[in-house]
């Protein structure tokens, strides 16, 4: 069934129709200013509270929990991340440099943290495969393992210290950071970081992961190469080595991946059908320990094991902030990656289950966590892709389900921990490269993305190129580059059309795209899809000259012909009072009207809804634009401003060359009035569509 539209109404400029609808004056800046102050500075039970269980969530989820609905699935989901936790978190202690043990230690208080003061309910924290790989690049540069070393020497447990120092001063800087860009509300600076940026960089950071994991699979002794082409010396560097490759390490890689692959891959398919997935890691370090003890897989076939692990809670102590000047630098990056990871998982769950998170109160709850465990020999934590995942689908409902995820850590580091001693570091090798699968199967979005967006799929390339080919910080910021890159090149060349009308609507269309849409006679149609600023205001000015022919030349013509025309008036008006008839001056007036004809433009309109900003650059081309036009006699007229651009350019002084009465509230207005004014200018304006 079709439906139409009747609308009588006038037609509205802006200063009428702020007249009409308009609101009163805003306070000043000032007023705003010291009413928003006052209304934060009071101080009552209800504002304390209200920032308490802003600032503290627990304060505001907790008194509304569940208890009969929540409680199962969050012990559960808890209990289950836990186990998990206990094998990835020495597994990825290896990838920071630092022994397994403070892998434990941050995978315990981060998570006790951010259950206080975190916002995801889905979201899981602790060690992460990507950020401890940049934190080990760190440590490794500040302190190099050497050649020679005996690992029951007094030599090893000081670099040991060295290292957990560098590593947690990392932590404790990185959470400074947060707490700094929290206090400035810079949650949005995430946003930075897309998600082609996010998941090429975790899929090629991966293969960095896969490939420093290759010597602990392979019994190698190696250095761990940093920098540029670290991935490439490091594979060039274990191919020179492959001779002397230790069987029994080579031996128990395969046995732990036959083992952890399969199984990985059925937790995977059925996860609807299991209650909770097969803990796979936990049962592969119990097998491999026990059979570490039972054959000395050390001393008879020289297998690097874990070692002692002591049993108890860390003594609290400075980080090692001597060292903050040379690792601040790598530390923001490292920040980012963390926090934007963080982030976006806890947006992606919150999306799936119907509430929201608050970007700002995360950076609380991540420097809070990183700043805190600093202290406690922890490297840097965020929320990770595996766990998190694992969680949500165990049937995790709330953050409660972290208490029980750092209880069984607890118990781990209160009891158990001393038992992993014969625990083969091959096997921690392989849970490492086992648990990034995730990151290897982004590849799969490939196809989509180059059917949605190219350019989204060179930013991808580019950063997954960037990354495995130069390294991990700097593929970033080459990515995060690139990508800008791409916003400001679309910014500028946003690209200016012609609109047309289609027949008895007061709707307009580019006729480029809609062949049924006609141009208005005698008025010029302009439309620009993005802002007018310093960056693009030449190519901007070279759209709309190509659209109105205007050129130098044809200005110079132009005027020069109006200014006769003006010269010519002038002097028939002084023959006329003379008594003297000029019959030359009808010829040359009708001249001047047939190339106006000829040219068909006597009115320019600019439809402002795409421009979203301009800024002082984009004012003095609107100014020069309406002089240009002047001298060509077309008129410029402006629709569908919002306030800001309006406000722009109203202070920039283009009210001297264009008429208020010329800044339309929409296109239709806009173009009523012109076509009423050329043929019946002394009649009420009105609008009937």
């Amino acid at each position: 069934m079709s439906t139409s539209v009747a609308v009588y109404r006038n037609i509205y400029t802006e200063d009428r129709f702020k007249q009409t609808y308009g609101t009163e004056a805003k306070p000043s800046g000032k007023a705003r200013l010291r009413e928003t102050l006052s209304r934060s500075c009071r101080c009552s039970r209800e504002t304390c509270l209200h920032l308490l269980r802003q600032r503290v969530p627990i304060f505001n989820w907790l008194p509304k929990y569940r208890l009969r609905k929540w409680l199962l699935g969050d012990v559960v989901a808890g209990l289950t991340v836990g186990i998990l936790h206990i094998p990835q978190g020495m597994a990825f202690a290896l990838l920071t440099s630092v022994a397994p043990i403070y892998g434990l230690y941050t995978s315990f208080f981060p998570v006790v943290l951010y259950m206080l003061f975190g916002t995801g309910r889905h979201v899981s924290t602790g060690t992460f495969a990507v950020v401890s790989l940049m934190t080990g690049s760190v440590v490794e540069q500040l302190v190099p393992t050497p050649s020679s070393l005996n690992s029951s020497s007094s030599e090893a447990a000081e670099l040991e210290a060295q290292r957990i120092g560098v590593a947690s001063a990392i932590a404790f800087l990185s959470g400074v950071m947060m707490l700094c860009m929290f206090g400035l509300q810079l949650g949005f600076l995430s946003t930075y970081l897309s998600e082609p940026i996010v998941k090429a960089f975790t899929s090629a950071a991966a293969f960095h992961v896969t490939v420093s994991q290759l010597q602990s699979m392979l019994g190698l002794r190696l250095p761990r190469y940093t920098g540029t082409f670290s991935l490439f010396k490091t594979l060039a560097s274990v191919m020179e080595s492959l001779p002397h490759t230790n069987l029994a390490e080579l031996l128990i890689s395969l046995l732990c991946l036959s083992m952890l692959i399969p199984i990985k891959e059925v937790n995977t398919r059925f996860r609807q059908r299991l209650r909770t997935p097969i803990p796979v890691e936990i049962l592969t370090v119990i097998i491999a320990t026990g059979v570490g003890y039972a054959s000395s897989l050390d001393s008879t076939y020289d297998v690097q094991i874990v070692g002692h692990i002591p049993a108890g809670f860390p003594q609290p102590r400075l980080p090692a902030l001597q060292t903050v000047p040379e690792i601040a630098g790598d530390t923001v990056a490292i920040t980012f990656v963390g926090y934007a990871v963080s982030v976006s998982l806890a947006m992606i769950y919150a999306d799936k289950h119907g509430y929201s998170i608050q970007p700002n109160q995360e950076l609380l709850a991540h420097g809070i966590s990183n700043t805190v465990s600093s202290v406690f020999t922890c490297f840097p934590s965020s929320a990770t892709l595996a766990t998190t995942n694992i969680l949500e689908s165990a049937g995790g409902y709330t953050q409660l389900s972290g208490l029980f995820t750092s209880l069984v850590v607890l118990v781990v580091l209160l009891l158990i921990g001393p038992l992993f001693y014969f625990l083969p570091k091959a096997v921690l090798a392989c849970i490492n490269v086992t648990s990034l699968r995730q990151m290897f199967i982004q590849f799969q979005d490939l196809p989509d993305l180059w059917r949605i967006s190219r350019i989204d799929f060179t930013v991808w390339l580019v950063t997954w190129l960037s990354v495995v080919v130069f390294n991990v910080d700097l593929g970033l910021a080459i990515g995060v580059v690139f990508s800008m890159m791409t916003v400001i090149c679309r910014t500028q060349r946003a690209g200016c059309s012609v609109l047309g009308r289609a027949s008895n609507t007061e709707i307009y269309r580019p006729i480029d795209n809609h062949n049924k849409c006609y141009e208005v006679p005698g008025v010029k149609i302009l439309t620009y899809n993005g802002p007018i600023f310093y960056g693009n205001r030449s190519f901007f000015k070279a759209d709309v000259n190509k659209l109105l022919g205007l050129t130098p030349e044809r200005i110079r013509s132009r005027e020069k012909a109006r200014k006769a025309l003006e010269k010519r008036e002038r002097e028939a008006i002084n023959t006329v009072e003379r008594g003297v008839a000029n019959t030359s001056f009808s010829s040359e007036h009708e001249f001047f009207k047939s190339e106006m004809a000829e040219n068909d433009v006597q009115a320019v309109l600019i439809d402002c809804s795409s421009v979203v900003f301009v800024d002082v650059a984009g004012a003095k081309l609107f100014i020069q634009m309406c002089i240009e036009c002047q001298k060509m006699g077309v008129r410029i007229y402006l629709a569908n401003c919002n306030e800001s651009v309006l406000k722009i350019l109203t202070s920039s002084g283009l009210m001297t060359y264009v008429n208020p009465q010329h800044i339309f509230v929409t296109v239709h207005d806009a173009v009523t009035y012109i076509l009423q004014q050329r043929e019946k200018p002394s009649e009420s304006t009105m609008i009937w569509v």
